[in-house]
């Protein structure tokens, strides 16, 4: 129970950051600016707890963490750009594309085992999608843009699992916010904030800190349970985020993307089911297919 509360904790935290971040763009704030000073503050936040060492360092230059961070980067760009004129659940909906890739990308590069009963709720979580992205009917640049953002994140994840035998949890997050700031900086730096008001700097704090806070936590989750009981809790993300764009915005997805919601939340607590099946017939702890992992997402 501890664990489960723990991750819905993260999920909501995350979400606050992202709350925050459509404050701050709908304001004008450039996605850039907004996505920088996230990864820049979050860096400083954590960087006491995550306690890199010399071999991490060096390790940062690495191709494939580097490309790692590449797609983290480009999927949090892509949701604050969608955030700027989207409400914020129908972009975490599109967003949820990011399983689906997962699942088709890990059978893809990672060999993962393809199996019908997942790849039902997969389906079933993709056609929720398209009812939040309404493909042809009133899709929007704002949503295209979320779909990108859980394109990357989905190849984000694939990566993650490529790299997770080889890296402490610490490192690979850790490793995202430097590669992340770095990358960011041009962009960030001329799209500063020229006069930064105090209504701003709080939103850009809230944003940072909240997200650095819901990853943390979950870096502590993931040391005490199985990433496969815990994978399909993110998709509370999709909670967080309705209860947020009506306390904060009073809006509230229409009734085809609330059906295209409930369809995605369906598929994670199907996948949850499977997942702590197989995991109690074959106690193995390695996360399944085409589920979020609980792994740091800087979201």
């Amino acid at each position: 129970m501890n664990t489960v509360l723990t991750v819905f904790l993260a999920m909501s935290l995350i979400v606050t950051g992202d709350t925050a971040g459509k404050l701050l763009t709908a304001g004008g704030c450039s996605p850039w600016f907004a996505a920088w000073s996230r990864f820049l503050l979050a860096g400083f936040i954590l960087f006491p707890l995550l306690r890199p060492t010399l071999a991490d360092i060096k390790n940062i230059a690495n191709g494939k963490v580097v490309l790692r961070a590449v797609f983290i980067v480009g999927a949090i760009t892509g949701m604050l750009t969608a955030l700027q004129t989207e409400p914020i659940a129908n972009v975490f909906g599109a967003f949820f594309i990011s399983p689906v890739v997962t699942y088709f990308f890990a059978a893809l590069f990672l060999k993962e085992k393809i199996t019908l009963s997942r790849s039902l709720f997969l389906l079933l979580g993709l056609c929720g999608v398209m009812l939040v992205v309404k493909p042809g009917f009133g899709a929007t640049v704002g949503i295209v843009f979320a779909l990108l953002a859980g394109i990357l994140h989905g190849s984000y994840m694939v990566t993650t699992r490529w790299l997770s035998g080889s890296y402490r949890p610490q490192f690979l997050l850790f490793s995202q916010l430097l590669v992340g700031s770095i990358l960011l900086a041009p962009a960030g730096v001329s799209n500063f904030i020229p006069h930064l008001d105090w209504h701003a700097g709080m939103l850009i704090f809230i944003s940072s800190a909240a997200s650095a806070a819901g990853n943390y936590l979950l870096v502590l989750a993931s040391r005490s349970a199985r990433a496969s009981l815990i994978a399909p809790l993110v998709y509370s993300q999709l909670i967080a985020a309705a209860v947020s764009g009506y306390l904060v915005f009073s809006s509230l997805p229409d009734l085809v993307a609330l059906l295209g919601l409930g369809l995605i939340l369906l598929s994670g607590l199907g996948s949850f089911a499977i997942a702590r099946r197989e995991g109690v017939k074959t106690n193995n702890p390695v996360p399944p297919a085409g589920a979020t992992v609980a792994t740091p997402t800087t979201s």
